[in-house]
């Protein structure tokens, strides 16, 4: 990998200066020599290269009022672009790794990854540890970025365990997949087990993850089906389904399902503004009016049992020596459990004869019980009434104790009477409430990210407010009640453990949780390390006024003139008009998630969140841990109004960094609005991600309405729109004609790739989902909301955000702003084209300029091209994201491109406002970072980066 030549170019200019001079007068003077007001130079990429998967294109365009060449030789990797590279996918069924097992198993113990527990965003993962095997429940999003973050190696893992199969449970579960897949140069696999419903969300994985990923994976209990509503028998299964049993853990299954009165259950073919309801009092096949279990794909719930072998009792060699035993092979036989034959009595030695009494096995107990329906199922279990104490409180002969129960269960169920008296059936023993609601805020899950997020905030609050959870001190409060207090229950933090074995040390370990950092000790520490961010911080304070006045009512209030000429970074003349009297409550730029391939310590993948205020808001691109970062950035109620208000969700391809945060989102969506009179959210994407919404639907009801991406190109519109009168004048055929040949058809560029036989389009469908979107994009104040091709993979695609008019207190009439995402893509004369005159483009940078032949292999463009094609289009702001984990905090960018671009950080709020100072704040944010590592060459970071599609 290319090293970095002048670490300089990283540090704000005044570091490098005599500190005779200001601050102001330094970054002013450096400035103004660093970013003339150049003419931008045409692109010009002829590189040629002789590997057999990189070929070039010709393309012919005509740039307006910017010269550049008429026909250009752009580079990518075609037969990537076309599908038909295989090189990321395994080539062979990746195999599960067989460990010699440790039967004796010094070190055991239980412990809490708890995902989800700041921000409620999904059920929290608990690891089972041994000396050689590994075990996980749940895989919830974020469990990935949680385990770097503590060094928890996901590769030593041999068993996923699902309590339930959904998008709370099971959202980082394809991330996952992937990343292990791509682990060195096998790749490696692991034992996936879940409840029946787990074909479901397989099938569903298939769209976008290879099948040898996903091989091992074995589904338990009744088969479901999405037509016909399942009915069981809770009390007639006696026995723990019995998963895992060897010498060292036994883990068994006990399934719960609903208790619905018949026909009660959703359906996903149902309306999903409704459920139905039977009022019959005694429905059909339920005697005497009793509820019966009714259960749909998703529904299903499961208590997993660990059962670790006892510890047998201490050898007593004077007893078999008295037995005629001599020193030797026989001791270890007899140790082990096995007789063996005395070699001077004519007797065979059991090993109770020379062991003392064994100790049980510790038992542990994960109790997912989601919602007072699977409750009547837990309490008639009769599978676990072998672990209940009797009424005086002692074990019946024949029964075992359970040592530990980790309750998954929400506050909801953990605080009713019922439950609390099943509680109380085990006896004395230890009980972790690690249900979601718990409120963990002061010491939050991902710490490196929210350091990096103290630090921003001090810096620069106007582009990195404070984050949302920061503002709720009283939500460290848990389960309610007196459950928590009671004896025996506590509520669980991040990393703590219960040790199992070695059994001196049996309970509670709480060394590992994370120690609570206040934002002051990390400012204070920033100041110790940093004194000159105190400077830093007041020159940008003085770049980025803010208005005492509402938010609906603020607005930009500087003269930029007299800015410009004091701190010449740009020219006076240099905002456009659509900038005029803005106000703050028009536009924000959320930046969820900057990273690429995977998530990582301090940069989640992609996720853009276009905040339109009172209009309600977009979501761009949806990569895993969305959510999470939401409820980061505004907190948990406002990131619920955040989901709630949602108009559209818009993906940009089928790899997994930039759609699989979606299904969380959208189910959280469905349960805000239970009830509630609305419609289906929008989500607009390309063809493959209807495959796996529609295949994930059977597990889950995700509320819905799917377009085409391509139906959304500026010529597919243009056809639609005169559908209605055309077809009121009998041309009906010619405009489906006309429409047909709009999308990707013979001729245009890489349509191979684009435009399939068997996809036609069916105008009956698609226009009145059109007609839609064109309400939501009138709701939201948009004029357009508009797609359009690039090279990156099959079916990648751009957005354009365009902006209504809008007119000024004097009757003046104001453009529109116009906003552009690049999804992931090589440089190309559609987004240059699409981009023209935007106000903000945001585009992909995901290698360093010295890595040309990786970005063009990947089809990922470097810092320099995504400038260059910002310069190009006119854009007035460019804002560069989806950088590669090889760069854990800052990118290695050339800070002589940087006149009007801005680096990418999570939880970057741009607010439209604060446009015209943008790239002015650059130098202070890299401040931040001039003592950390520019380049991560650690072997995963860099493996699995690599790996990653």
């Amino acid at each position: 990998m290319a090293k970095v030549s002048n670490f300089r170019l990283l540090l704000p200019p005044f570091l490098s200066k005599p500190r005779t001079q200001s601050l102001f007068t330094v970054l002013a003077s450096s400035s103004s020599r660093r970013h003339r007001n150049l003419p931008p130079q045409p692109l010009h990429l002829d590189r040629r290269n002789s590997s057999t998967n990189r070929e070039s294109r010709q393309s012919k365009g005509r740039d307006r009022g910017t010269t550049m060449e008429e026909t250009q030789s752009i580079e990518f990797n075609k037969r990537r672009a076309e599908g038909r590279d295989k090189s990321d996918i395994p080539k062979k069924n990746l195999q599960l790794k067989v460990r010699k097992l440790n039967p004796v198993n010094t070190i055991s113990y239980v412990q809490i990854l708890g995902t989800g527990m700041d921000t409620q965003d999904t059920s929290p993962s608990v690891l089972l540890f041994f000396d050689k095997q590994r075990f996980i429940f749940n895989a919830g999003e974020g469990l990935q970025r949680f385990c770097t973050e503590h060094k928890i190696k996901l590769s030593k893992i041999d068993h996923i365990f699902l309590s339930r199969v959904c998008s709370e449970t099971a959202g980082g579960l394809p991330g996952l997949l992937l990343t292990l897949a791509g682990m060195g140069e096998e790749g490696m696999s692991v034992k996936i087990w879940g409840p029946s419903d787990l074909k479901y969300l397989v099938d569903a994985m298939r769209s976008f993850i290879p099948n040898a990923a996903m091989v091992h994976t074995q589904s338990f209990g009744p088969t479901m089906s999405t037509n016909e509503p399942a009915k069981f028998d809770q009390s007639r299964l006696s026995e723990p389904i019995v998963l895992v049993d060897d010498e060292v853990v036994k883990i068994s299954a006990i399934i719960l399902q609903p208790s619905y009165i018949e026909g009660q259950l959703f359906t996903p073919s149902e309306s999903h503004s409704e459920e139905r309801m039977d009022q019959s009092p005694k429905p059909p096949g339920s005697p005497n009016g009793k509820r019966q279990a009714t259960t749909k794909p998703g529904d299903m719930s499961v208590v997993y049992i660990c059962e670790l072998p006892e510890i047998k009792g201490k050898f007593d060699p004077e007893k078999a020596k008295a037995l005629g035993l001599k020193p030797g092979p026989k001791y270890r036989e007899l140790q082990l459990g096995n007789s063996v034959n005395s070699d001077r009595q004519n007797v065979m030695v059991y090993p109770s004869d020379v062991l003392g009494p064994s100790v049980p096995g510790p038992i542990v107990l994960l109790v997912d019980c989601p919602r007072e329906s699977h409750l009547e199922a837990l309490l008639s279990a009769k599978s676990l009434s072998s672990y209940y104490v009797d009424s005086a409180g002692n074990l019946p002969e024949g029964s075992k104790g359970v040592t530990c129960i980790i309750h998954l269960s929400p506050a909801s169920v953990l605080s009713c009477p019922n439950y609390q008296k099943w509680m109380k059936r085990f006896g004395s023993m230890q009980h972790i409430m690690a249900g979601h609601e718990k409120k963990n805020v002061e010491i939050p899950i991902l710490k490196s990210s929210a350091r990096i997020a103290a630090r921003l905030n001090y810096l620069c609050p106007q582009f990195f407010p404070a984050p949302g959870v920061w503002s709720l001190p009283n939500h460290n409060c848990s389960i309610p009640g007196s459950l928590v207090s009671s004896e025996g229950s506590i509520s669980a933090e991040n990393l703590l453990k219960f040790t199992l074995r070695p059994y001196v040390n049996l309970g509670m370990d709480r060394s590992c949780i994370p120690s609570m950092v206040a934002p002051s000790e990390i400012i204070n520490e920033l100041l110790s390390e940093i004194p000159e961010v105190v400077e830093a911080a007041q020159h940008v304070s003085k770049l980025c006024p803010r208005s005492t006045e509402k938010k609906e009512d603020m607005t930009v209030v500087q003269d930029l003139h007299k800015v410009m000429v004091e701190e010449p970074w740009l020219p006076a003349n240099d905002v456009p008009s659509c900038l005029e009297n803005i106000k703050r409550d028009d536009m924000e730029i959320v930046l969820l998630g900057t990273g690429s391939s995977q998530p990582s310590k301090y940069r989640n993948v992609s996720a853009i969140y276009i905040n339109l205020f009172s209009k309600g808001g977009l979501l761009l691109d949806c990569g895993e841990g969305t959510l999470g970062q939401l409820k980061r950035r505004y907190g948990v109620d406002g990131a619920d109004d955040a989901v709630k208000a949602l108009k559209c969700v818009w993906i940009s391809h089928i790899h997994a960094d930039h759609h699989t945060g979606l299904a969380r989102i959208l189910a959280l969506r469905r349960d805000l609005l239970k009830g509630l009179p609305h419609e289906p959210v929008l989500v607009v994407g390309p063809r493959q991600l209807k495959r796996y919404l529609d295949a994930y639907q059977r597990l889950e009801d995700l509320d819905m309405q799917f377009l085409d991406c391509r139906h959304t190109t500026e010529a597919s519109l243009k056809a639609f729109k005169g559908l209605d009168s055309d077809m009121n004048n009998n041309n009906g055929d010619i405009v489906a004609m006309e429409l047909d040949s709009t999308l990707f058809a013979r001729g245009s560029r890489m349509q191979s790739c684009w435009k399939r036989p068997d996809s036609p389009v069916d105008k009956d469908v698609v226009y009145p989902i059109l007609n839609r979107l064109n309400k939501l994009v009138q709701e939201a104040g948009l004029e357009a909301l508009i797609s359009f091709p690039v090279v990156h993979c099959p079916q990648a695609f751009g957005v354009v955000l365009q902006a209504a008019e809008r007119i000024n207190n004097v009757g003046k009439i104001i453009p529109g702003w116009k906003i552009v995402y690049s999804g992931d893509t090589r440089p190309c004369l559609d987004l240059v084209k699409a981009s023209r005159d935007a106000t903000v483009l945001i585009h992909e940078a995901t290698f360093e300029d010295a890595m040309v032949e990786e970005a063009v292999a990947k089809n990922h463009s470097t810092t320099k091209e995504a400038v260059e094609m910002g310069d190009l289009a006119r854009a007035y702001r460019i804002i560069l994201t989806h950088f590669s984990q090889r760069y854990p905090k800052i990118p290695v960018f050339d800070e002589k491109h940087m006149h009007n671009t801005c680096i990418a950080f999570d939880m970057m709020s741009v607010n439209i406002a604060d446009l015209p100072v943008l790239p002015r704040v650059v130098p202070y944010l890299k401040l931040i970072f001039k003592n950390e590592m520019i380049v991560d060459e650690s072997d995963d970071v860099v493996d699995a980066a690599v790996a990653a599609s």
